[in-house]
């Protein structure tokens, strides 16, 4: 029986370390690979090319949700599986996706991850029950949720799950990890400010502390060694964080202009020249399916590495 024809998604953006390696990992079981950039600066397009994905559109970033929701549609296969540019699908699990395409018996699968910090793999902590949807039909399933933490819900559909994990390398720099921490710190107090949630001098103080108890003695992260403790102290740092910037928003002071400048023009931050080839779509531009809105113009070296 032939199995239902499937189109790999990959968002990305500035991923010319990962994107090879996630491209050659789908390859085995895409029909079709939509990359979906949102803005890149590096040799990312060039190498997806030099690959041969089949197809790269680009538009602005809101969010994790509204971005995939935007690329699913252009989709040209009835099924979708979604790779993050950090993520690599493994034999294994491409086998079982060939099979399920073949009779499908869900209109969604659930897929775990098998995470790693610093090329280590962490087993504790919670980080073993990191579960996502990712392979849905194209037209029943769409991110709910305004965060980078959104979930695919499917329409009037029976959901199931996959036995193998993807591999998720989730960070191989400390530093990059806090960069991403703080994004998504600043759009959860964003949500919760706009919710009218108001913030606790209680879950300032404790909520770090605790979060690190339950994810290193009670989830046993400790068993994981040096990486553990790490990944248990950014996590817990994380949920502080959240806290903080909350705090921020209902209470914190704005930043005087300077003297000489009434108007405020040097002290209002600046937006950053476009440095890519890739003219992006505003997210209200929608596109039909089986566009591209990447238009190559003339490449500008940015001194990213």
């Amino acid at each position: 029986m032939a199995r239902q024809p499937l189109t790999v998604i990959i968002p990305c953006k500035n991923e010319q370390h990962n994107i090879g390696d996630c491209l050659d990992s789908v390859r085995p079981v895409a029909d079709e690979i939509l990359l979906a950039d949102s803005g890149s600066t590096d040799a990312t397009l060039e190498i997806a090319r030099l690959r041969g994905v089949s197809r790269v559109i680009c538009r602005e970033y809101v969010h994790s949700g509204d971005f995939k929701n935007w690329a699913i549609p252009q989709a040209r296969c009835p099924w979708v599986l979604i790779v993050d540019a950090d993520e690599r699908v493994t034999e294994a699990l491409a086998d079982e996706i060939r099979r399920e395409l073949e009779s499908p018996q869900y209109d969604g699968y659930w897929i775990y991850r098998e995470n790693y910090f610093q090329g280590h793999r962490i087993r504790f902590s919670g980080w073993q029950n990191d579960c996502c949807l990712r392979l849905f039909r194209r037209d029943l399933g769409r991110y709910v949720g305004q965060t980078d933490h959104a979930e695919v819900e499917i329409t009037g559909g029976r959901v199931g799950r996959l036995r193998h994990r993807l591999k998720h390398y989730t960070s191989w720099h400390v530093l990059a990890y806090l960069r991403k921490l703080e994004r998504y710190a600043e759009v959860q107090a964003q949500v919760w400010y706009e919710q009218g949630r108001k913030p606790s001098l209680v879950k300032l103080a404790a909520i770090g502390p605790l979060r690190f108890l339950q994810t290193y003695l009670l989830r046993l992260g400790f068993l994981d060694g040096v990486p553990g403790l790490q990944v248990c102290a950014l996590t817990a740092f994380y949920s502080f964080l959240k806290q903080a910037r909350l705090w921020e928003l209902y209470y914190g002071k704005k930043q005087p202009l300077f003297p000489h400048d009434p108007q405020g023009a040097l002290s209002a931050p600046k937006e950053p020249g476009d440095q890519s080839g890739c003219h992006l779509a505003h997210p209200s531009k929608r596109l039909p399916a089986g566009s591209s809105s990447c238009h190559r113009g003339p490449r500008q070296d940015c001194g990213r590495p």
